[in-house]
């Protein structure tokens, strides 16, 4: 077995498909054989074979212990593992991670097998494995020891609970200080060390929610022998380097402990912060002296020269130094948030009078403008794709360098001393522009720094003083008249920027707007295309739209657009460009000369893989389509954009590209949306048999959606046309609309892609009538019947459901007629849409839908029909008693229970409900819950004493923090005040109590205590 295993595994890395994949089939096989999990092991421990043949063995056994040492462990086939099997497996491989073998990989690959049974096993079925490997620290040989603190790692971060490592937590922390401390160790290991210790705060800070102090009272204990460690590790220099231009590797130990260190130190202040507040002044103050000193260095290796950086070794531990750089930057920005840290700093600038004479701002300013250089290795890559230099403009990039990391920290020196801190950065960058200089990387980054800080600036609405832009407006005019390229772009952009707050600026727009075609660097004219949106934002006067706009077609007609693609962020930022130059005056996209639409189409078509591209796009177009939507404007509209739409539609299908199918469906969708009424002559003859190709064929819902979409619309707009008009094989448009509604309906079709078919059913039953669709109409509303049986997304729900609620806004009593005389697999057709219906409710979205869907209701119980009443419905839902964390396995098990009620009782329910979210009490009472909640644990949590910030999961004074969590509240599903829907509502519940419609009375006494309450609470 295990000679075959050996030939497989071998086969397995072969570069021939066919033999490797059939060497992978015969594994899978070889998985039934009982021997199987032993020979692996048998394998990955014998020193004879080759690494890569037992790193793979290890790899396969470490799968196959996922997926059947547990009977829950994977979703394929189970096959069990005797237990004989995993004693001897537990010991082979815990054998083999302690083991003296030097051979890092291998023992890498039986640790993950190792945790892998310690998830399921530890510490029941495996009470030695932490003995066993805390006994092996002390004393054990460097291998041994890496071992045991991989496994170590792998407890801590995946197999321990809380209750678990409380009682294990103290030998753990023991074992790992024992190492960390002893410099006759490795510093990778030691460094190892401290990744367990920090991996332990993550677990403490699970069990202080409910052991807080005796979770406290032990930090405290342990970090009394940490804390002057990280300390001592973080002022401790590193060995002198013999090439300039090169990181020694006597550096690597070193740097790798400093990073643990620094990493151990930020999770502790997140966890207790309280606990690092005593000891914060002397570890900014020796990481600030750890930075300056590290200038030289940093400078050597990655800005004048492109040493590697971003390294990591087998064990995850980054050893460069640009990581610690990094890491420090991000530990000095924590650490100036505490209050003795600022006390101490702000004295000094009181004893100086002034904050641009006190010797500390103007030193950090200069470590910040020092490490916020551009690199080489930034430059070089900026040179080969100008999008990753606009990439770092707009903070998408994923690329967290040490500029960035002076950026933030700035701002968060912004937020302390506000003004203060801007006459700060500016006293020193003016040193840097003195006549003769030649320092452009210096200029540049205090540039890039005062970008950082304005935008925060303008962000949160804070005054920048005019004195400080007309200082730096005198710098951006210097840096605009170099040769450097990255200083010139530099100043345009800041220049674009101070446009939106010093209005002198906006003299340079001209300039900028040459300059996005002149000259030979593509970064500038990049750089000058973003300027002039900020010079835009800012006001500009409306004879520039022509000229702004021609010069994007210029700089448009100069570039290959094919080879742009992938060039993501200058496609976007030509994007929004141009969209703030429409803006200025919409209706110059009418204009018989203009061509502003052909930019926004072909930037659009280029960039229809990219998400966030097409959506820009799509919402240009709409701000023109509602604004042009007078019968004129919007003809004139259809003139110039129906034939790039129709042209997209053609030239996507006839190269089966399936994004700009998409984007042309989505862009036609919002055209009609925006109709006039009725719709300019032959447009549903140019637009329908395109639209009713793709509906009746395709099957992704990205096309299905905005289709059926722009099929309704038609209706709403102009249904004489669509009625009117016939296809080439003579069918009416109603029949193709019945067409298109039958195949949406079909089995088919997901819940996803269809989730629109019920507002077009809905559109074409009001709009055709029962003249014209006849037979059809009961056919119709029985497949939306039928396929709300076995609806389970909650958009298709609604969409469903629609069709219903409107039809009874009208006709109530034929709906209810209707649905009990039809059949939907053995039950009665009001049950099922009543019950689906009911049960979604609460979940609906639309202002429209929601007051149309509680307008229908009411009807529906004011009917006071017998056939509703009997109806029987889900209710509310039973509570447990049980305590136990409800996992997806108990869960499947134990699903939840609800009471059974007639369906008059559940509207009434249900509009108690909707009047309470119609109301705005709904959203203000989650409001006031989280406020409540967050202010409790605020209370709770003294660790907070004496530190600016609450914590770092959200900065709640970033400009650009708050416009995401207003971009949120916005695109929530939360309800919000509907006075309309709320009025209609109270006069409903006035008026059934004071007439007893449909028995009332009675059904009142059925509801709960707190439905009665909202109901007196709201009548009050």
């Amino acid at each position: 077995m295990e000679e075959h295993l050996v030939r497989l595994l071998a086969n397995t890395q072969l570069p021939q498909e066919g033999p490797r994949k059939q060497a992978e089939l015969d594994l899978v096989h070889a998985r039934t054989n009982a021997d199987f999990p032993l020979a692996l092991a048998s394998i990955g421990r014998t020193q004879t074979y080759p690494i890569e043949i037992r790193q793979a063995a290890l790899s396969c056994l470490r799968k196959f212990i996922e997926e059947n040492w547990s009977p829950e462990g994977g979703d394929g086939p189970h096959i069990p593992i005797p237990d004989p099997v995993k004693d001897q497996l537990r010991g082979v491989l815990l054998e083999l991670v302690l083991s003296s073998e030097e051979e890092r990989k291998v023992k890498l690959a039986a640790s993950y097998a190792v945790s892998k049974i310690a998830m399921v096993d530890f510490p029941e079925q495996w009470p030695a494995l932490l003995p066993a490997v805390l006994g092996v620290m002390p004393s054990g040989t460097d291998a041994q020891l890496h071992g045991a603190l991989r496994i170590l790692q792998d407890l801590v971060e995946d197999s321990l609970t809380d209750e678990q490592f409380f009682s294990v937590a103290r030998d753990i922390i023991k074992a790992c200080y024992d190492v960390a401390l002893n410099v006759n160790r490795k510093q990778t290991h030691r460094s190892l060390a401290v990744l367990v210790f920090r991996s332990c705060f993550d677990l403490m800070d699970i069990v202080k929610d409910d052991h807080k102090t005796e979770v406290k009272s032990f930090a405290e204990e342990v970090l009394r022998g940490w804390l002057p460690f990280f300390e001592q590790a973080i002022k401790s220099p590193l060995p002198e380097r013999e090439k300039p231009d090169a990181q020694p590797d006597s550096w690597h130990g070193p740097i790798t402990l400093k990073v643990q260190v620094v990493k151990t130190l930020i999770k502790i202040k997140t966890v207790f912060r309280a606990l690092l507040l005593p000891q914060s002044t002397v570890l900014f103050t020796a990481t600030w002296e750890e930075l300056a000193k590290l200038q030289d260095s940093y400078r050597q290796l990655f800005i004048e020269a492109d040493a590697q950086g971003r390294l990591e070794d087998i064990d995850g531990l980054p050893f460069t130094l640009d990581f610690l750089v990094l890491d420090e930057l991000d530990l000095l920005n924590q650490l100036l948030r505490a209050a003795p840290v600022q006390k101490q700093l702000e004295a000094d600038i009181v004893a100086h009078s002034a904050v641009h004479e006190t010797p500390w701002v103007l030193d950090l300013m200069k470590l910040l403008v020092s490490y916020a250089q551009i690199t080489m290795e930034e430059e070089g890559l900026w040179d080969i794709d100008v999008s990753l230099y606009l990439a770092e403009e707009t903070s998408v990039s994923s690329n967290y360098t040490a500029r960035t990391a002076c950026g933030d920290l700035l701002i968060k020196i912004g937020e302390w001393l506000g003004q203060r801190a801007l006459e700060g950065l500016f006293a020193y960058t003016k040193s840097l522009f003195i006549s003769g200089s030649t320092e452009t990387r210096l200029q540049e980054a205090s540039l890039y720094l005062f970008g950082v800080i304005l935008s925060d600036f303008q962000d949160c609405q804070k005054l920048v003083p005019h004195e400080i832009s007309a200082l730096y407006l005198e710098l951006v005019n210097y840096a605009i008249k170099q040769e450097d390229p990255l200083l010139r772009a530099r100043g345009f952009l800041v220049a674009g920027a101070l446009a939106q707050s010093h209005d002198p600026a906006g003299a340079l727009l001209d300039l900028t707007i040459r300059s996005m075609n002149e000259g030979e660097s593509e970064l500038v004219q990049a750089a000058c295309v973003k300027a002039v949106n900020g010079f835009i934002k800012a006001g500009v006067s409306l004879d520039r739209q022509a000229v702004i706009l021609q010069a994007l077609k210029i700089f448009m007609d100069t570039k290959d657009l094919t080879e742009l693609e992938d060039a993501d962020d200058l496609l976007v930022t030509l994007l929004e460009t141009l969209r703030s130059a429409i803006s200025m005056d919409i209706r110059v996209v009418i204009h018989p000369e203009s061509f502003a639409l052909d930019l926004l189409f072909s930037l659009a078509r280029h960039g229809s893989t990219n998400f966030q591209l097409t959506m820009i796009a799509c919402e240009a177009f709409e701000d023109v389509a509602e604004v042009l939507d007078d019968p004129a404007s919007y003809t004139a509209l259809c003139t110039k954009a129906l034939p790039s739409i129709t042209g997209a539609f053609d030239y996507a299908t006839h190269i089966n590209d399936q994004n700009l199918l998409e984007l042309a469906t989505e862009l036609l969708s919002l055209l009609v949306e925006h109709g006039s009424e009725p719709l300019p002559a032959g447009f549903v003859a140019s637009t329908l048999p395109k639209l009713t190709q793709l509906l009746l064929t395709s099957p992704e819902g990205e096309i299905l959606r905005p289709a059926t979409q722009s099929v309704k619309y038609m209706l709403m707009h102009d249904h004489h046309q669509v009625f009117g008009w016939q296809d080439e094989s003579a069918r009416s448009g109603l029949e193709v609309c019945l067409l298109i509604i039958d195949r949406l309906l079909g089995p088919l079709v997901e819940d996803n892609a269809a989730s629109e078919v019920g507002g077009l059913a809905a559109e074409l039953v009001e709009k055709a009538g029962q003249e014209r669709l006849g037979p059809f109409l009961p056919q119709l509303l029985q497949a939306v019947a039928a396929r709300l049986d076995t609806a389970q997304a909650a958009p298709f729900i609604q969409s469903l459901i629609i069709v219903f609620a409107r039809l009874s806004l009208v006709g109530a009593q034929d709906v209810v007629s209707f649905l009990s005389d039809i059949q939907i697999n053995g039950q009665s057709g009001l049950q099922v849409v009543l019950a689906k219906w009911l049960e979604n409710s609460v979940s609906f979205a639309g202002y429209d839908e929601i007051r149309q869907n509680v307008i229908a209701l009411s009807k529906l119980y004011s009917l006071n029909d017998a056939r509703i009443s009997q109806t029987q419905v889900r209710g509310d839902l039973i509570p447990t008693n049980s305590d136990r964390i409800l996992t997806r396995s108990r869960a499947k098990q134990n699903p939840d229970q609800y009471t059974i009620i007639p369906a008059s009782l559940k509207i009434l329910k249900v509009l108690i409900e909707e009047l309470l979210s119609a109301s705005g009490l709904q959203a203000a009472a989650n409001v006031a819950s989280a406020t409540a909640t967050a202010q409790f644990e605020d209370a709770d949590e003294d660790d907070d004493d004496g530190w600016e910030d609450a914590g770092d999961t959200l900065d709640l004074s970033l400009g650009s923090t708050k416009a995401d969590l207003m971009g949120w509240l916005e695109n929530s599903n939360s309800r919000q005040r509907d006075d309309e829907t709320q009025a209609y509502l109270v006069e409903f519940f006035m008026r059934a109590a004071r007439e007893n419609i449909a028995g009332f009375q009675e059904w009142f006494t059925m509801l709960t205590e707190d439905e009665k309450a909202k109901l007196h609470q709201l009548a009050a």
